[in-house]
């Protein structure tokens, strides 16, 4: 019966934990009427990019962009080419390498860019 019951808070322990990647994951959105090229998503670290060669208008891209590398404070860079100008968007913010948010969601109109940061849920 020990047994049992010692294998099934184990079991629930470990159900409990996060094993996640240190990162976090983003969507960025092209709304606006042009193609963007050479686009780039990273920590202002500058240790881990995801590149994307083009977005074309009304498409979305997404994934994870790792953050193992990281010790130390900083933001998440946005970089990309719209019409041959070079365009930065900086946002958020990370702590001793570790992200305080789960998501991050850029929305590129034709004359702005968009920036919602998801949070943890605790």
């Amino acid at each position: 019966m020990k047994k049992i019951l010692l294998f099934g808070f184990i079991v629930l322990t470990l159900n409990s934990c996060k094993f996640k990647e240190k990162g976090i994951s983003f969507v960025i959105q092209n709304e606006s009427k042009y193609k963007l090229e050479k686009v780039r998503f990273s920590t202002s670290e500058n240790l881990a990019v995801m590149k994307f060669e083009k977005i074309e208008p009304k498409e979305s891209v997404s994934d994870f962009l790792s953050m193992k590398e990281n010790k130390s404070d900083g933001t998440y860079v946005l970089e990309f080419k719209r019409n041959g100008k070079k365009e930065t968007k900086n946002c958020g913010y990370y702590t001793n390498g570790g992200a305080l948010d789960t998501k991050v969601k850029f929305e590129i109109e034709n004359d702005t860019i968009i920036t919602e940061l998801i949070g943890f849920k605790y």
